[in-house]
């Protein structure tokens, strides 16, 4: 039986471009309580209940109200929480978590290991719709061992469930909270036990959060104990890039995240404001997945055409201006599984790429110019659902929908499409070319997400490739890190190999604030900006 507890440490994440971010700079003077600021931020949530979203940029807000039995440190290893300690049996299928005895939730309710089996439950309940499901594919039981233990016991070994339990998807929402149903509103009735509580949110303007004056429970790598610094703070929802930037030169808000490419350098060489980079495809690349069970991209020449038919470099530097890296792999470069032996592998092929397209009888061409076949024009759609729209990412595909007309006369034609239309056309299978970055989580577990039979992609398409899917599912079971490491090697490979993904950068976040904002970070379970819990503001 293996046991673990870990002491207090400040977890430090580099940051691109910069010297190591820490959440508090040893230099800077004491953190002061008090105060309040505003976020200006790109996406307004479109659920706010971490066990049902599955917006990334809906996870740092949640991480605000949200705590989880485990913290993920920067190195990868994890740090008490709500949970003090666990045990993992030695066939890795049972985890047994010893948890605190002092903990609230913001409605009052007692954090206990029933509460622990309440949640776990709850998202295993196929009546709930818990995209957090995902994560516990495996979880067979939920058991209450006294108040302050939980036993939660695995139908087989899963490498990935420690980084499961420490994501936001699984974190601990009040009983009572669960209780009432749809939670995706946000505001009081969707109780945690973070360090802030949600005050209000208001629909297309702004959600707004105060301290919560219990909290005395961070997790192992924060740099304080106690409640947070700040009294209160509050996002508001700002989609275009100029009126975040306009906001937060302006004095309008503090702080600002996704900032726009152009707008790197204004705040960069302005010594009023401070410019945060974080992790560089710490997670997953914004990849273009194909689901290739639909034609005409269920022939790997028509895959393979797209992947080659043009150059993503350029196309990445241009719109981003060099402040962020070409992709190689569905699985970041900042990200310890990235295999290295992919880059400079593929792609910008276009001669080979025509060839290709010949040979899948794409001979003729209509009066616009792309290919046909026996009247049919080559086309492939991307449905790129508009609540995940952010960082120029549609420009993007723009750019690469010029370069494949031009280039090899493939018609990729790019759809803003409504949330309901995509959630059809993934409940379905019917999903054609879906641009995403995956959800932060253990590398054989993104790769599950993506590219595997159950995965959130896959798990309606009938008969996904038995060769990646076997050699996911193998790497999940993995126990032998060397073991895991080759397979996940492969699986990127593979997935490259066949066309099934075309990786085009690497993102960041970008943040942007006054100088007086200090403690601001990014969190490693997250890939994006940690909450407020260490944030304080200084005297101007």
């Amino acid at each position: 039986m293996k046991k673990f507890v870990s002491l207090l440490t400040l977890a430090t994440i580099s940051a691109t471009g910069l010297a190591p971010l820490s959440p508090v700079d040893a230099a800077e003077p004491q953190p002061r309580p008090g105060g309040s600021l505003t976020w200006g931020v790109t996406t307004e949530p479109s659920c706010f209940d971490p066990h049902r979203s599955s917006q990334q940029a809906a996870f740092f807000v949640a991480r605000n109200y949200i705590d989880s039995l485990v913290g993920k440190r920067a190195d990868g290893t994890f740090a008490p929480w709500l949970a003090t300690e666990w045990t993992i049996s030695p066939d890795g299928k049972v985890y047994t978590f010893t948890l605190r005895e002092d903990v609230i939730f913001h409605d009052g309710e007692v954090f206990d290991a029933a509460a622990v089996k309440a949640n776990f439950d709850f998202v295993k309940n196929p009546a709930n719709a818990a995209n957090a499901v995902a994560l516990l594919e495996y979880l067979s039981s939920a058991e209450v061992i006294s108040p302050h233990v939980v036993r939660l016991t695995l139908s087989k070994p899963d490498s990935t469930f420690l980084e499961s339990v420490s994501n936001v998807k699984l974190g601990l929402i009040s009983p009572k909270s669960l209780a009432k149903g749809d939670l995706c509103g946000g505001g009081p009735s969707l109780a945690g036990t973070g360090p802030f509580v949600f005050e209000r949110y208001v629909r297309g303007q702004s959600a707004s959060f105060v301290r919560n004056p219990r909290y005395a429970w961070p997790p192992g790598y924060a740099a304080h104990q106690g409640p947070a610094h700040l009294d209160g703070f509050s996002f508001r929802f700002l989609p275009e890039y100029a009126v975040r930037t306009g906001a937060l030169t302006s004095g309008q808000v503090d702080v600002i995240e996704g900032v726009q490419a152009t707008d790197v350098s204004l705040f960069a060489d302005d010594p009023q404001y401070r410019l945060l980079i974080g992790p560089s495809g710490a997670s997953t690349s914004f990849t273009l997945n194909i689901n290739y069970t639909r034609a005409p991209a269920d022939d790997i020449r028509v895959r393979r055409a797209l992947r080659d038919g043009f150059d993503p470099e350029p196309i990445v530097r241009q719109v981003y201006l060099s402040h962020v890296p070409r992709a190689w792999s569905i699985i970041g470069p900042a990200n310890p599984a990235y295999n290295k032996a992919l880059v400079g592998a593929w792609g910008n092929d276009i001669a080979g790429a025509n060839r290709l397209l010949d040979e899948a009888g794409w001979t003729q061409r209509d009066a616009q110019g792309f290919r046909t076949r026996e009247g049919r024009r080559l086309t492939l759609d991307v449905g790129y659902p508009q609540p995940y729209v952010r960082d120029n990412r549609e420009i993007l595909i723009q750019g690469i929908q010029a370069a494949l007309r031009k280039n090899i006369g493939l018609d990729l034609n790019l759809r803003i499409v409504t949330a309901g239309e995509y959630a059809k056309g993934n409940a379905t299978g019917t999903w054609s070319i879906y641009p995403n970055t995956d959800n932060p989580a253990d590398p054989a577990r993104e790769l599950w997400d993506m590219l595997g039979s159950k995965g959130f992609l896959y798990t309606k398409v009938s008969n996904p490739d038995p060769e990646i899917t076997g050699l996911i599912d193998q790497a999940l079971q993995a126990t032998d890190p060397v073991a895991k490491r080759a397979l996940t090697d492969r699986i990127q490979v593979l997935g490259v190999e066949k066309a099934f993904i075309v990786p085009l950068f690497a993102p960041s976040w970008f943040l942007a604030a006054k100088t007086a904002v200090r403690g601001l970070g990014f969190e490693a379970g997250l890939d994006s900006p940690s909450n407020a819990y260490d944030v304080w503001l200084a005297k101007e």
